[in-house]
């Protein structure tokens, strides 16, 4: 998916867009509770990059929504909630080190520049796991996790999925992308 250039959006956009988040919002209070749609608007319409970052998460496929990772934590979290790895992020190696190494075939595109051109983080192996307590997730996907410098420097990076009702984390090259992995991010507000 390319990524248009920063404060393209129109006010029109904007609003479009959260509205969509709001009814994700209400639509999902277990995702975040205690926390009220008024105190992440306001948050929101204070930071329009932050705006932007979360139009490409909605654009790529990702139904960001607010969760809560740690119960009294005061943080604004959006992070990916669609059900299967987002649609407009597969098919990429892990980062660009990885697609440069390609011998054949090398993708369009990593996951951590894509995340990186977005504005967003990858989830790491515990927000992984936190986001699978608020629901299931990648029953029929998986997703690149964040992956610790040990392992990359050795030639691999995580993913993760859930099957028969478990959450998984595996490895794999990191130069190898799949129609079915994509990956999930996260935005701080």
């Amino acid at each position: 998916m390319p990524l248009p250039k920063k404060n393209q959006s129109s006010s029109e956009d904007i609003g479009a867009l959260l509205e969509t988040l709001k009814v994700r919002f209400e639509k999902n209070p277990q995702r975040h509770p205690n926390l009220k749609w008024s105190e992440v608007e306001k948050k929101l319409t204070a930071n329009k990059e932050k705006l932007h970052s979360l139009s490409f998460m909605e654009g790529s496929g990702g139904e960001p929504d607010v969760v809560v990772f740690k119960p009294k934590s005061k943080e604004i979290i959006f992070c990916d909630c669609s059900p299967e790895s987002p649609t407009g992020r597969r098919s990429l190696c892990y980062d660009e080190d990885a697609r440069r190494s390609r011998k054949q075939f090398a993708p369009a595109g990593s996951a951590l520049g894509m995340a990186q051109a977005m504005g967003i983080e990858l989830l790491d192996e515990e927000k992984y796991y936190l986001l699978q307590n608020l629901g299931a997730f990648d029953l029929k996907t998986s997703s690149w996790l964040l992956t610790p410098p040990e392992i990359r420097q050795a030639g691999g990076a995580l993913f993760g999925d859930r099957r028969y009702g478990r959450v998984f984390t595996y490895h794999n090259s990191a130069e190898s992308y799949y129609a079915a992995r994509g990956f999930r991010g996260f935005l701080k507000l």
